[in-house]
């Protein structure tokens, strides 16, 4: 159980948090009415679906962290789903979520993810309500812990906030006000510079 969970979910009565391996066949099946459901370190190739769907009417949070997973295209049918766990994947800039206006929390550390744009347009447009996100370990996401400069670091959470402003937490910081404004002004301001050069380019 991920340690952010915390006491007060501990407190919450078992049958709410299962960790899952894929059943073998003849072996009980999974309770329903779940509100946690967790599939780390299963060395998973592909999301057991069949498993996850029959949650689907009371699913919160599902972990699927510590396997080999690169496609969740049929999470899309979790209308609950607040917080979505995907550290240590496969899972690329190139990934296509379904469009989840229920997730609020995305951790996606330590995976193949080198466009920054990419997946922040993709996660922006996805998630629209996305409070919590996480992308530490990925290329795309430069910090001390992978040999990013503190300018890199610096400019990686400046687009980033300024890409979706519902974020409240990025990684594991919390987004100031004033870094909030700072983001916004430094990629207007861009954004007017390169106005400026294409209307430049088209006249010459």
């Amino acid at each position: 159980m991920p340690w952010w969970w915390g006491s007060d979910h501990m407190e919450e009565s078992e049958s709410s948090v299962v960790e899952a391996g894929a059943p073998a066949p003849g072996s009980p099946t999974i309770e329903l009415g779940l509100k946690r459901l967790s599939f780390a370190y299963q060395g998973l190739l592909e999301i057991p679906y069949d498993i996850i769907l029959e949650q689907r009417d009371t699913l919160e949070v599902l972990d699927l962290s510590y396997n080999l997973l690169d496609d969740p295209a049929l999470l899309v049918e979790l209308e609950k789903l607040s917080t979505l766990i995907l550290d240590c994947n496969n899972y690329t800039a190139h990934v296509k979520f379904p469009y989840m206006p229920s997730l609020t929390t995305l951790w996606i550390n330590k995976n193949k993810i080198s466009n920054l744009p990419i997946i922040v347009e993709e996660i922006r447009c996805k998630f629209p309500n996305i409070k919590i996100l996480s992308m530490m370990n990925n290329e795309a996401a430069p910090s001390y812990f992978n040999g990013g400069s503190l300018t890199q670091y610096i400019d990686y959470r400046q687009y980033v906030i300024s890409q979706i402003p519902s974020l409240e937490v990025l990684d594991d910081t919390e987004v100031q006000e004033k870094e909030r404004e700072l983001a916004r002004k430094t990629y207007r301001m861009q954004r007017i510079r390169e106005g400026s050069k294409k209307r430049k380019e088209l006249h010459h």
